[in-house]
């Protein structure tokens, strides 16, 4: 915008300098021609009427002789009977008034009307004129001119000052409107700043403190207006973070008590569950059941628990162990296990020959690969190839892949794998492949599928790490990547 407003200057100024100046152009050639006009009304047709005759001859219409006192230095005469050029000659600095006229300067001499207007005439050897031709005494025509060399040098010196003087007015009005506009607009770069600084704030999460406002509040001018408006803005913005913010913290350490709190009933009723079970008389089969049935969904309870608190505690930013993480072997006993869990599922290893370390929390990134693997195996049909790629780069950053061949993951629930508690519909999608129910990896769940809280850990440790985690699928093709960057 102050590029807009500088060249917008610069440009109407320069219209208004050649408006200006075309004007005074034209008035001053008016002007100088006018009086050229009124000298030669003056003259009258003196200086043509001595161009009589040369010597005792003939006339020479070519070396005449005539008056030249008290004639201007260039005045031109000639003298016309019957249509045709008997006499011409022109006032020289020197002596004579001899002049050469071509065929087409006479036929325009001869073509003049001689009503006592004033005309323009160029002349092969003379240059542009102003002539007047008028009738003579003897039924002859006098014409009397005046060049036009002068006014033509006026209004070129004319130009030339102008161009000199406008140009360095626009020079200096190009610099002064710059530093003028880029001093008016501080107060919108300031609105800018202010502006800027906000978008760069994380405010997708966390406590967030919000820059100082605008000072610029006059709600007489526009920038004014547009502080004051913001100023509003981020008062109502950083309100709401405030109370979004208060809300998060409320519900974590809800989860947090309510996970720590859980964990000693669970553990009871699993507890109580077992020891019934190992009751030394005989137990009818239906309560041998319910006492299978129990101590089940209370081991799964446990699991459920657990990654509830895992979730609390990372998302108040609680820090992970940092140690090298031999990610091979980790993710050699992870398949292990897996393969050991799903045996109708083909399960392949992608592995660089080098092994892969890490720094990291080695129990969370082993939670990262079994829930990945358990996920696979849950929701992909019995004969799937399940196969985990790992890759590391130059600059130290990891790449752990789970890839399937199963049938997909549906497109309206694809964008919500991550989410805490997403489940999909195992009615309408039977065996999903990497279907966003995964199960818990902290225990053994006897169910088909878990609570949905699997891949959330699985970002949830991933960004902890300073990572990412993402999905792409599509049928016979669905691959979780979590990316791990380098850290010392």
């Amino acid at each position: 915008m102050r590029a807009r407003l500088i060249w917008g200057l610069v440009v109407l100024l320069a219209v208004s300098c050649a408006a200006v100046g075309l004007a005074a152009v034209l008035t001053l050639r008016s002007f100088l021609t006018q009086r050229l006009d009124q000298q030669i009304a003056q003259a009258g047709g003196t200086f043509p009427a001595s161009l009589e005759h040369h010597g005792r001859g003939e006339p020479d219409a070519d070396n005449p002789h005539g008056d030249t006192r008290r004639q201007v230095p260039g005045t031109f005469g000639a003298r016309l009977l019957d249509g045709k050029v008997t006499a011409a000659g022109a006032v020289h600095s020197g002596a004579g008034t001899s002049v050469t006229l071509t065929a087409g300067d006479k036929a325009a001499l001869a073509g003049l009307p001689a009503d006592g207007s004033v005309h323009r005439l160029r002349l092969s050897a003379l240059g542009d004129y102003r002539v007047r031709a008028v009738t003579g005494d003897d039924g002859d025509v006098l014409v009397t001119g005046l060049p036009l060399a002068g006014v033509q040098d006026a209004v070129a010196r004319l130009l030339a000052v102008e161009g000199a003087v406008f140009g360095g007015a626009l020079l200096v009005a190009g610099a002064a409107g710059a530093f003028w506009v880029r001093w008016s607009l501080r107060p919108l770069r300031r609105v800018a700043a202010t502006a800027a600084a906000v978008t760069a704030l994380p405010l997708a999460s966390g406590e967030v403190t919000l820059p100082d406002r605008v000072p610029d509040t006059d709600p007489r001018t526009e920038v004014g207006q547009v502080g004051i408006a913001l100023n509003g803005l981020l008062g109502h913005v950083e309100g709401a973070l405030a109370e979004r913010h208060a809300s998060q913290e409320r519900l974590r350490r809800f989860a947090a008590d309510a996970s720590h709190e859980l964990r000693t009933p669970v553990a009871s009723i699993r507890g109580h569950a077992e020891l019934a079970r190992l009751h030394p008389g005989p137990v009818p089969p239906g309560v041998a059941r319910a006492l299978e049935r129990i101590t089940a969904e209370s081991v799964r309870m446990g699991g459920m628990v657990d990654d509830l608190l895992l979730l609390a505690r990372l998302d108040a930013g609680r820090p992970l162990a940092s140690e090298p993480v031999d990610l091979t072997r980790l993710v050699l006993d992870a398949v292990d296990d897996a393969r050991a869990a799903g045996p109708d599922h083909r399960w392949e290893l992608d592995l660089p020959a080098e092994p892969v370390t890490v720094a990291g929390d080695r129990l969370r990134l082993q939670q990262v690969a079994g829930n990945l693997l358990s996920n696979a195996r849950r929701h992909t049909p019995p004969g799937t190839r399940v196969t985990l790629r790992l890759r590391q780069d130059r600059d130290g950053t990891t790449r752990l892949q789970v890839a399937d061949d199963g049938p997909g993951i549906p497109a309206d629930v694809r964008d919500t794998v991550f989410e805490r508690f997403a489940r999909a519909d195992h009615t309408t999608h039977p065996g999903t492949a990497s279907g966003p129910a995964p199960g818990s990896a902290s225990g053994p769940a006897p169910e088909a599928h878990g609570a949905g809280l699997g891949l959330a850990i699985v970002r949830a440790v991933a960004t902890a790490h300073g990572g990412t985690a993402e999905v792409s699928s599509r049928p016979g093709a669905t691959v979780f990547t979590v990316t791990l960057p380098a850290r010392p």
